[in-house]
């Protein structure tokens, strides 16, 4: 008895000429109403985020906060700990003495920027992703190397194998191939 294993559709996948193709097909892909697409080149493309629609990302804002709210908490639990549960008078110091306090609440301000950066960036871009259906083209392996491909994914709503793949052909695509896999 075999089971045939059903192949799943994974995206559309075209080649284009040089860095202004790209750019050119992710405007069209962009101006047809796709969203679920991507450019693939061997390096990064001044204006490829413009030409793709995409928005400013939130990393940034996210580690500005959790910067300040590193350092506010730093700041305040060595106010707390030295004026509030321990107060001790110290060479006739004032308790909340704030110059003492620079050095770890500016290192604590860091962390918490760094760290916020990181982990927003991983959950923000989906990773670790190990593994992505576009693997199983042959031709993909070219594009870290000298080839420059649009993927239009499955879950994009307006997907259609075979409307997407003609698509990509008439904005200029050559080897526009659907992806399929296990």
């Amino acid at each position: 008895m075999s089971t045939a294993t059903a192949k799943r559709t994974y995206a559309v996948l075209a080649e284009f000429e040089g860095t202004a193709g790209l750019l050119k097909a992710a405007e069209q892909v962009r101006d047809k109403g796709y969203r679920k697409f991507d450019c693939h080149s061997p390096f990064p493309i001044h204006g490829m985020d413009a030409a793709m629609g995409l928005k400013r990302s939130a990393v940034g804002y996210i580690a500005g906060i959790c910067a300040f709210l590193g350092g506010a908490f730093a700041l305040w639990l060595q106010w707390w700990t030295s004026a509030v549960d321990y107060p001790l008078v110290i060479s006739g110091k004032p308790l909340f003495s704030y110059q003492a306090f620079v050095i770890v609440t500016f290192g604590v301000t860091v962390l918490g920027g760094a760290l916020g950066a990181f982990f927003s960036m991983l959950i923000i871009n989906r990773l670790p992703q190990l593994f992505h259906g576009i693997f199983y083209s042959p031709n993909f392996g070219k594009f870290s190397d000298d080839g420059f491909f649009v993927s239009i994914e499955a879950e994009d709503p307006q997907f259609d194998e075979k409307e997407t793949a003609a698509f990509l052909e008439s904005i200029g695509g050559k080897n526009v191939e659907v992806v399929t896999g296990k």
